[in-house]
């Protein structure tokens, strides 16, 4: 099976496609008629600390397992937000909190996936294939979930994109993806001239299938250069933060907006394996949480009431330990936090069993322990809010019900 994927990186295409469908301007403008539902996946890797991105304050034995990296409780200073009287969100996340009371934010906690890999590369893996302990599966379910719609209403090239350094596991497979750097470079590399002499040498190609592929990909290329220098601008009230994470926000939001068709985003940010002083209300993480509380704030102002038809889902591949260790930072753990956030959201509400952070109750002695599969969140947004009838290609092997449904969406 080809894999049908186009990357623009630095004004360059790889051409890595083969069999997109034709006249995907068409579709893309068609798509402007009608109201399409959009999933953004956000994946925080190297395992964010879900324990001080979503407080439980309400738990004596987080602050005894913490005694310099935790985050007070809510009414003190450098205290958590409070959310419903025993979670609360880091001091650095105001802007979610704000979601949170206008329902907006839900977050499930204690959330997973049940292997018990401690290992970065295996854990990130395993939640980007949808298949937890797996290691031969080939694409991820993400594009899986793309391919179950991929009809005649669901055929634009633009439908999925990715705004990362390369392409993501999760969007791996047959489905059409666009992966790119940046639409700013694009804008900034790709003159009209460069772009219709390379064009025409693949005009003039003998092989049929490689001339439609390198005609698809520069008319990706042209529409995206459109977006970023002459499509809808960023709301004057949404301020992003200038980093990568903020900018690729900022640049899926142009997309939702200008009308491309678009129904799948993918974003990352990195930099949460807190090893060594972690910080608690301040330091390291705190960095980091201010990026993703910002970038997301900004992302709904931004849309304002394009959020009606958006959702957007964090994750990272594990939790980390319950208790700090010896350097003031904490090490790989298990159980985590996930953030849905947009209008199809019910949220104003924290999500899922909570097991507690005892001794006798973490894993091994060691690590917060998984309640809810995070496939079983996943596959509550793919039914509810894309729309996709069949989960046993998405997750092969995961015995989801609507009976298993958390009331997310």
């Amino acid at each position: 099976m080809h894999s049908r994927r186009v990357f623009v990186k630095q004004g360059a295409v790889a051409l890595l496609s083969l069999g997109f469908a034709p006249h995907f301007l068409a579709e893309a403008a068609a798509a402007a008629t009608r109201r399409r539902k959009v999933l953004v996946v956000v994946f925080q890797r190297g395992a964010v600390d879900g324990l001080n991105m979503v407080v439980p304050h309400g738990d004596g034995a987080y602050y005894a397992a913490r005694p310099t990296i935790a985050i007070a409780a809510p009414g003190k200073d450098g205290g958590a937000l409070d959310l419903d009287g025993h979670f609360g969100l880091h001091p650095r996340l105001a802007p979610l909190h704000a979601l949170y009371t206008r329902g907006q934010l839900a977050i499930v906690h204690a959330c997973g996936s049940p292997d018990p890999t401690r290992s970065h590369f295996d854990a990130q893996d395993y939640m980007e294939t949808g298949t937890p302990g797996v290691k031969s599966t080939q694409d991820g379910w993400l594009n899986r979930a793309l391919a179950q719609r991929h009809d005649a209403e669901h055929a634009g090239a633009m439908r999925a994109v990715a705004l990362s350094p390369q392409l993501p596991r999760v969007l791996q497979g047959s489905a059409p993806v666009l992966a790119m750097a940046s639409l700013q470079r694009m804008a900034l590399t790709s003159g009209a001239r460069a772009g219709d002499a390379f064009e025409a040498q693949y005009a003039a190609a003998a092989d049929q299938v490689l001339r439609d592929t390198g005609r698809e990909a520069f008319d990706a290329m042209r529409t995206l250069r459109d977006v970023e220098t002459r499509g809808p601008r960023t709301a004057a009230d949404a301020t992003y933060p200038r980093s990568p994470f903020g900018e690729a926000l900022r640049q899926v939001a142009q997309l939702i907006k200008a009308d491309v068709g678009l129904e799948v985003a993918y974003a990352e940010i990195g930099g949460w394996d807190t090893h060594v002083n972690q910080g608690g209300a301040e330091g390291q993480l705190a960095g980091r949480l201010a990026d993703v509380g910002r970038t997301l704030g900004a992302f709904v102002t931004d849309l304002g009431t394009g959020m009606q038809d958006v959702v957007v889902v964090t994750m990272s591949e594990f939790g980390r330990t319950v208790a700090e260790n010896g350097t003031r930072g904490t090490d790989h753990g298990h159980g985590n936090a996930m953030l849905l956030l947009g209008g199809p959201v019910r949220g104003g509400r924290v999500y899922g069993r909570w097991p507690g952070l005892d001794t006798a109750q973490r894993v091994e002695g060691r690590d917060l322990a998984i309640t809810t599969d995070f496939r079983d969140v996943f596959s509550e947004v793919l039914t509810s809010h894309l729309g996709v009838g069949d989960l046993r290609p998405v997750f092969p092997g995961h015995a989801w019900t609507p009976a298993r449904r958390l009331g997310l969406v």
